[in-house]
């Protein structure tokens, strides 16, 4: 057994893996007709303090995630008990009785939040990269290992599905999808492949963990963890690593933002890598303000911002969408859209003067400009504050506008549409 120390290294091996049930063995290369990769580090995980029995062993891979053990003890939910989370039904801290303190911090420090119940689906095979390049908005065919992308999955008229985020591995795209899709969308994906198409399609949600870190420290954290090489790279990037001696895949940007980091890795890790995030500086966030500071941000979800009412340009999404790739699912609508100028609406934060129910109409002068999607309440100025879609001719931004029968509101733009860029337009000729 290797001794390893607290700290996050990067992992270079490879190793060939056995999975069962309760344990992962090394398979001999007489057990194959072509010799695997040799396997030069091994890391031994400690026992479960409740059980005593030994966790899993695995070996450093160039893939950890290619194959990941299931889960066996629930360490990372006991952890968060023990911190005083409340915890839905679902396994979801939903707080930490920290709201407030949560929210304060992400502008001045750093919060992880465990976004576990996202999805994750594994896209493998020698077409993996062009089938997701037909089948969502980004240009796949232009990545290679190492990088990341947003991309959306649209209907065939350019309606929104969801954002995904996207991580190029060597042997596998892996997709991060908001909560409740993953099942969805890979039946759709699945739906989509042709007898001739080298691709395979796997929800790998149940299989991994998914931390996030967000705030202005957040380079301070990954820094102290010993993960320097990641800081300052573009949006996307990624690396493998070892916390403690476990395997850890790292990427720069999260869900609400192009700053800050995502952390996946297998269940048995979760409880390690979450404690050393802890000890550098991160404070827990639940779900509760996660979701606050989704509507602050004005990051679109399916449900609410992103449904077949609207499409992609709508919300605003320029960052996720090639222009010049070639035939995909949705691209002969985006690109009417762009040449005639037809976006009619487009999305918006609203500071409201009280609370208001989402689906409440938004209006000027008595007269219906849109429609008011999500709602949240905060401590600062304004209290309160939602996202709506407005009719591009009806209001601008600072305009004031009617929600509901009487909440007085304010167009204001929001971070996560504000960073999109949107390309210049063509002169015509």
């Amino acid at each position: 057994m290797v001794m390893v120390s607290p700290s996050i290294t990067q992992l270079t091996t490879t190793s060939t893996l056995c999975l069962t049930r309760r344990s992962i063995y090394f398979i001999s290369p007489s057990s194959f007709r072509s010799p695997p990769s040799t396997i030069t580090h091994q890391y031994s995980y400690p026992l479960s303090k409740q059980t005593r029995r030994p966790l899993n062993i695995i070996s450093a891979a160039n893939l950890p995630f290619d194959l990941a053990p299931p889960p066996i003890d629930h360490d990372l939910l006991d952890t968060a008990i023990s911190a005083g989370a409340k915890v839905s039904e679902d396994g979801i801290a939903e707080t930490f009785n920290n709201d407030d303190e949560a929210l304060d911090t992400v502008d001045k420090g750093t919060v992880v939040v465990d976004l576990s119940h996202y999805g994750r689906i594994r896209v493998s095979g020698e077409d993996r990269a062009h089938f997701l390049h037909n089948q969502s908005t980004a240009d796949f065919d232009s990545l290679h290992e190492g990088q990341g992308c947003d991309t959306v999955f649209v209907t065939p008229t350019a309606r929104t599905i969801d954002i995904a985020h996207a991580w190029i591995m060597k042997t596998a795209i892996t997709l991060v999808v908001s909560p409740e899709i993953s099942r969805s969308i890979t039946e759709m994906l699945n739906k989509y492949i042709f007898f001739t198409d080298k691709v395979e399609v796997e929800d790998i949600t149940m299989r991994t963990k998914l931390f996030v870190l967000v705030g202005p420290n957040s380079n301070k954290v990954i820094s102290n963890l010993n993960i320097n090489d990641l800081v300052g790279q573009p949006y996307g990037s990624h690396k493998h690593y070892s916390v403690n001696g476990m395997p850890v895949t790292v990427a720069v940007g999260n869900v609400v933002s192009e700053e800050g980091f995502s952390l996946m890795m297998a269940p048995a890790a979760a409880d390690s890598v979450w404690k050393a995030l802890l000890s550098h500086g991160a404070i827990p966030m639940g779900s509760n303000a996660w979701e606050k500071l989704r509507i602050l941000r004005g990051r679109p979800v399916p449900g609410k911002e992103l449904t077949n009412e609207y499409n992609v340009l709508e919300a605003g999404l320029w960052n996720s969408i090639s222009l010049d790739k070639g035939c995909y699912k949705g691209q002969e609508t985006i690109s009417r859209l762009i040449t005639y100028d037809g976006i009619k609406q487009k999305l918006w934060g609203i500071n409201l003067s009280s609370p208001v129910e989402p689906g409440s109409s938004i209006t000027i002068d008595g007269k219906k400009i849109g429609k008011l999607t999500s709602y949240t309440a905060t401590r600062k100025n304004p209290e309160h504050f939602g996202l709506g879609y407005v009719k591009r001719s009806g209001a601008s931004e600072g305009d004031t506008v009617t929600v509901g029968d009487n909440v007085v509101g304010k167009l204001v733009k929001v971070p996560y549409i504000a960073h999109q860029r949107q390309p210049p337009q063509k002169t015509k000729s």
